[in-house]
């Protein structure tokens, strides 16, 4: 292991103490950091995803890149209407809990979608679109009480939330199926943080089914998972969006200069050559004089 795996290590086991640390401060400030923490990757994600397109190999990043802004922009407003946050009045724990929901289907849902654009022209634009109706449906019908209610106080999970996460997971693992066919489609070290962002989605989900508070240890434990899953993707954008063509640049500059050395060796052989020929005819010359 190289000194900057060491140090992303060092760098991962510090949040995770960070945020372990906040949470026994305020549960409430935990769950800010780590939520918006996550929103930064996910902007992340689109920024890298959206300026290194044209040397994607495929367009399944893409299509990632673009979802989990929006995935973000929910995870925001979940945030904000998080119990204490006091920004919606009048709403209690269910409205974050809807949030949550909302943003883990158009999540899953998104990583199923991605496989099958894998090699398909993707439109900006017109996805940009379609997921401002799906956003804005889906807050619409939260904020105006047309989605299932998830979260009950004193009551705790409703029977849809929980059936929600499993149908969530269920949704996961097929996309997970579906990025495992298509693996030689990607390269090795990238496809490991994508299957593992997927699993860790996964186990992030079901820790959700567990949780009685708002509060609980199984709703940390959520989070801290949810955390890795967007930061694998983040790493398997850069590894192909940002250090591949590099690397490819780099190749192709080695490559042009030793075709250049070798034209340049060539063109010295030649003269050379010329050289000798002009002295033999040069003493030819003489001789006949």
């Amino acid at each position: 292991m190289g000194k900057k795996n060491y140090l992303a290590v060092l760098v991962v086991i510090s949040s995770l103490g960070g945020f372990y640390l906040s949470s026994l401060w305020s549960y409430l400030l935990f769950h800010s950091l780590a939520e918006f923490f996550s929103v930064v990757i996910a902007c992340g994600i689109f920024i890298v995803a959206i300026n290194t397109r044209d040397f994607l190999d495929n367009n399944y990043l893409l299509y990632l890149g673009i979802s989990y802004l929006f995935v973000g922009f929910v995870d925001t407003i979940h945030t904000l209407a998080y119990k204490g946050m006091g920004v919606f009045p009048g709403y209690d724990a269910d409205l974050p809990t809807q949030l949550w929901i909302g943003a883990r289907y158009l999540e899953s849902l998104s990583l199923f979608i991605a496989p099958f654009f894998m090699h398909k022209k993707l439109k900006v634009l017109p996805l940009f679109i379609i997921y401002i109706i799906v956003v804005s449906s889906l807050l619409v019908s939260i904020f105006t009480g047309f989605f299932p209610h998830c979260f009950l106080e004193g009551y705790g999970l409703t029977l849809f939330k929980k059936v929600s996460e499993y149908i969530i997971s269920l949704i996961l693992v097929f996309s997970l199926i579906f990025l495992v066919r298509l693996r030689h489609e990607f390269d090795h070290r990238v496809l490991i943080m994508l299957v593992w962002s997927i699993i860790t989605t996964i186990f992030s989900e079901l820790a959700f089914t567990l949780y009685v508070s708002v509060y609980g240890f199984s709703n940390f434990v959520g989070h801290i998972l949810k955390i890795l899953s967007f930061y694998l993707i983040y790493k398997a954008l850069i590894e192909t969006g940002l250090k591949k063509p590099y690397a490819l640049l780099w190749l192709k500059t080695k490559k042009s200069e030793e075709m250049l050395r070798a034209e340049r060796d060539k063109i010295k052989q030649y003269l050379d050559i010329a050289g000798v020929i002009l002295l033999i005819i040069g003493a030819d010359q003489q001789k006949r004089m």
